[in-house]
């Protein structure tokens, strides 16, 4: 008589087969998570930047009201400050609802008047954009 189906030995080893992949693949995923969350938080502020610019132009202190901003968004906590005399400011990002390696984590762009725009993150640097200053 010939029998028709998987021994419990051959599940098994399907079910450990599973499993390892579940282990190297889900912290691979969250990084990835991590790392989308951050790159739209980047963008949500850097669109902000030309708003910013034309009020410091203007010779208002910039709000994010006036630079065309709204806050909070699906990425962010967004505030913004700004020194018209010293032709200083900045714009940040708290991140909302994201994987825990970037919750809560700080992305700043920082105007100076001599060097322009420079971005600075509270994340970890395996987190952060290229072109992004991590750990501060």
């Amino acid at each position: 008589m010939r029998q028709n189906g998987f021994t419990l030995i051959e599940l098994l080893i399907v079910v450990a087969i599973i499993g390892i992949l579940a282990t190297i693949g889900l912290p691979m995923y969250t990084k990835h998570q991590a790392k989308a969350k951050f790159t739209a938080g980047l963008a949500e502020i850097s669109a902000l930047k030309a708003g910013f610019e034309d009020t410091f132009n203007q010779g208002t202190t910039p709000t994010l009201a006036l630079i065309g901003g709204t806050s909070p968004t699906a990425n962010c906590a967004i505030s913004v400050a700004g020194d018209v005399a010293s032709g200083t400011g900045s714009i940040a990002c708290e991140i909302l609802d994201a994987p825990a390696p970037v919750q809560g984590k700080i992305i700043t762009l920082v105007r100076s008047a001599t060097d322009g725009w420079k971005c600075t993150t509270t994340a970890q640097e395996q987190y952060a954009a290229k072109g992004c200053t991590a750990g501060n």
